[in-house]
C-alpha cells in the first residue's frame, strides 16, 4: 500500500507532486496521514484529517454526506477502521488542543473543528484487531526536531490500548522512527519530498523520493 505524509495540496504545484507520488508508487490503495487538503484522488485513499483541511469537506465526510465532483476515492478514518490490503487500519482525525479536548464535538466551530476531543479518542480505543494506526500527533519518543516538546499522551494511550504493529504519524514534515513498546512508529516526510510503501505481509516501511512532477 502507498503511504503519504502531509500533502497541503491547495496549489497546482503541490497537487502535481501529490499525483507524482501516486504515479510513482503505482499502488491500488493508499493511506494518508492528514493535511491532505485535496480530495479528488486517483485511487482509493484512506486518510485522517489534519490541522489544515477544508473543514466543511471533513465534516461532510465525517457525517457521510458528501456528494461532490471535488471528492472521489477519499475515505475519512474518523476514529474508525478499514481493511486495507488485508490489514486493519485505524485513524484518529485531528490534532490535540487541551482547551478543546473535553468539549463535545458539536460545539467546535470554524478552525476549532481541526481538533480531536475525548470522545474521538475513546472511540478509537474501543476498536479491535488493529494492525496500523494513523495519527496527526506523535506519541512520546518520536525524535523530530521542533521548538516544543513533541509527544501526546492521548496517542500513547491509544497505542497502549490497540497495540498495533505500526503507527504512521503526519504533521511534522520529518522522517523519524522509534519504537513505542511493540509498536514501530514512523514519522512521515511530506508528499512533495517522499512517499512510502508498506508491505502488507511484513508491515515493512520503505521510503522513496517523490519524483519531479
Amino acid at each position: 500500500m502507498l503511504v503519504l505524509g502531509d500533502a497541503h495540496a491547495t496549489t497546482p504545484g503541490r497537487r502535481r507532486a501529490l499525483f507524482a507520488a501516486y504515479r510513482a508508487a503505482n499502488e491500488s490503495v493508499a493511506v494518508q496521514a492528514g493535511d491532505l487538503m485535496y480530495y479528488d484522488l486517483p485511487v482509493q485513499t484512506y486518510f485522517i484529517g489534519g490541522n489544515n483541511e477544508d473543514f466543511d469537506a471533513i465534516d461532510a465526510l465525517r457525517n457521510g454526506r458528501v456528494e461532490s465532483d471535488d471528492v472521489a476515492n477519499a475515505t475519512l478514518l474518523n476514529s474508525t477502521a478499514a481493511t486495507v490490503d488485508g490489514r486493519r487500519v485505524a485513524g484518529l482525525t485531528g490534532n490535540y488542543a487541551p482547551t478543546q479536548f473535553d468539549k463535545p464535538r458539536a460545539v467546535l466551530r470554524g478552525d476549532r473543528r481541526r481538533h480531536f476531543v475525548r470522545s474521538d479518542v475513546e472511540a478509537v480505543m474501543d476498536l479491535d484487531d488493529i494492525d496500523i494506526f494513523v495519527a496527526h500527533e506523535a506519541p512520546n519518543g518520536l525524535p523530530v526536531d521542533e521548538d516544543y516538546d513533541v509527544g501526546c499522551q492521548h496517542i500513547d494511550d491509544i497505542l497502549d490500548a490497540l497495540q498495533p504493529s505500526l503507527c504512521l504519524v503526519g504533521h511534522h514534515h520529518q522522517h523519524a522512527e522509534c519504537d513505542y513498546g511493540d509498536t514501530h512508529v514512523v514519522g512521515l516526510e511530506p508528499a512533495w519530498e517522499s512517499y512510502y510503501v508498506v508491505d502488507p505481509d511484513t508491515l515493512a516501511v520503505t521510503r522513496h523520493d517523490t519524483p519531479p512532477a
